[in-house]
């Protein structure tokens, strides 16, 4: 057994490089890429500008739009950009630029720059100091404070051609070669380092241009809030209860929980939040209608905060249980029921066992086994949440996380919840296997 469980958790880096290099894919050619939302905001700030009579434009520069490509890897090939989004690969940061202009008597006339004793002064990005780079000698770029040569130090030096950049200005914006303008050769300093997910780096957000990672850990408190207090009062209230509905059987109290429990389950969680925003929050004033606390909150004592928090968790809470009800109720019946039946529990009560001990003792434990391969799932509850719940109610989770990084095809929160929700699903698969192992004896794997 334990080199089956071996095998699967070496199975989970597997999985997860398959999951992500497709959906990496699917990311880089679905519509919507971080430049393109960035030209649509930047169109309709000059819109907008043009309507209320202002000067400023909204328009974004070629040097800004390379800026986007460099921050979200669309200047590299697909492949390449995956690793770095991995990192395997180094990333170019703090990356510095200055265009190298000829001497104006070098360059009348001229159509191409090629005047060798052409410099440039770039300024650091982090750092603010001034390097000295020659077009044909880059190699012997030097700080101008100090004179080191900066192949000395953690900078790189690069020259960009009028070409290359003509070709990044094409694959950018298509049209033919004739149609890129005419640049100058281009000086670009920059520090490579490994920056990706296996270094805890998510990247940023195309939206709100914060770090993924920070963004994520800012939700998991409230899905994990709501995935144990769901998980708890759901297995507290439908365990006992399919105990009960199986040994009252098709008595009025069986009926009535059945009716009751289908109907909750047949209505979808975030309907019932609507519904229930509508009616007791809205039109009733009984409970509020967004977010898990009050904007006074910070105000309030610490057993005022508590009050106010289980005021606004009552509502959304009751459309995170509403779904389980049904699936946990009925199976605890149902299989308590079967194993009642069975030889081994009439042989039991045959030779002198209570009733009470044969149900609780013998068939309740082999009933709990199918509901135990569930348990494991429950994590991905704890981190994931409800998207929809958490849509109708404006509670700032995991769940709106994702529903917004889709929405707004934000494709580093895309990629990093999803990495974090494939992550947790396969080892909450593993879990459910150990649980499993553990509850029934007759469970070997091999």
């Amino acid at each position: 057994m334990k080199a089956y469980f071996i095998r699967r958790f070496l199975l989970v880096p597997l999985t997860l490089l398959g999951v992500t290099v497709i959906v990496f894919a699917l990311t880089r050619f679905m519509p919507g890429s971080p430049m393109e939302r960035a030209m649509q905001r930047a169109a309709q700030a000059e819109d907008n500008s043009k309507s209320s009579g202002s000067e400023n434009q909204g328009g974004l520069s070629d040097e800004q739009l390379e800026e986007l490509e460099e921050e979200y890897g669309y200047d590299k090939s697909i492949p390449v950009a995956y690793m770095q989004w991995l990192g395997l690969i180094p990333r170019e940061r703090y990356i510095s630029k200055s265009d190298i202009m000829a001497r104006e008597e070098d360059t009348i006339g001229a159509s191409a720059i090629s005047d060798p004793e052409n410099e440039t002064l770039v300024v650091l990005k982090g750092s603010g100091r001034q390097v000295k780079v020659n077009k044909e000698r880059p190699e012997e770029a030097v700080f101008v404070d100090t004179g080191e040569m900066v192949a000395d130090s953690k900078w790189t030096v690069r020259i960009d051609s009028p070409e290359e950049r003509a070709k990044r200005w094409l694959r950018r914006n298509g049209g033919e070669l004739s149609d890129a303008p005419v640049t100058p050769y281009r000086a670009v300093l920059y520090k490579k380092r490994f920056s990706g997910l296996l270094q805890g780096d998510l990247g940023r957000s195309s939206t709100f241009q914060d770090k993924v990672s920070d963004m994520i850990l800012a939700r998991v408190p409230i899905a994990v809030y709501f995935g144990l207090l769901s998980t708890i009062i759901i297995y507290s209230i439908c365990i006992p209860l399919g105990i009960v509905k199986a040994i009252k059987h098709r008595t009025f109290l069986d009926n009535a929980t059945s009716v009751m429990v289908f109907v909750g389950y047949s209505i979808p969680g975030f309907a019932l939040g609507a519904i229930l925003l509508v009616y007791l929050g809205a039109r009733m004033g009984w409970f509020p209608l967004f977010g898990l606390m009050s904007p006074d909150a910070e105000e309030l004592s610490f057993w005022g905060k508590v009050k106010d928090l289980g005021h606004h968790t009552v509502l959304p809470l009751s459309c995170y249980i509403v779904g389980g009800f049904a699936y946990t109720t009925m199976m605890m019946k149902n299989n308590l029921m079967d194993n009642l039946a069975a030889d081994y529990v009439r042989t039991a009560v045959a030779k002198g066992v209570s009733f009470r001990r044969a149900v609780f003792k013998h068939a309740f434990r082999n009933s709990f086994i199918p509901i135990a391969t569930s348990l494991g799932g429950l994590i991905t509850i704890f981190v994931g949440g409800s998207m929809l719940v958490e849509t109708v109610f404006d509670i700032q989770g995991f769940g709106l996380l994702q529903f917004q990084a889709i929405m707004n095809r934000d494709q580093s929160v895309i990629m990093g919840t999803l990495t974090i929700a494939a992550f947790l699903m396969i080892v909450g698969n593993i879990l459910s296997d150990i649980i499993v192992a553990m509850i029934d004896p007759r469970i070997k794997f091999h």
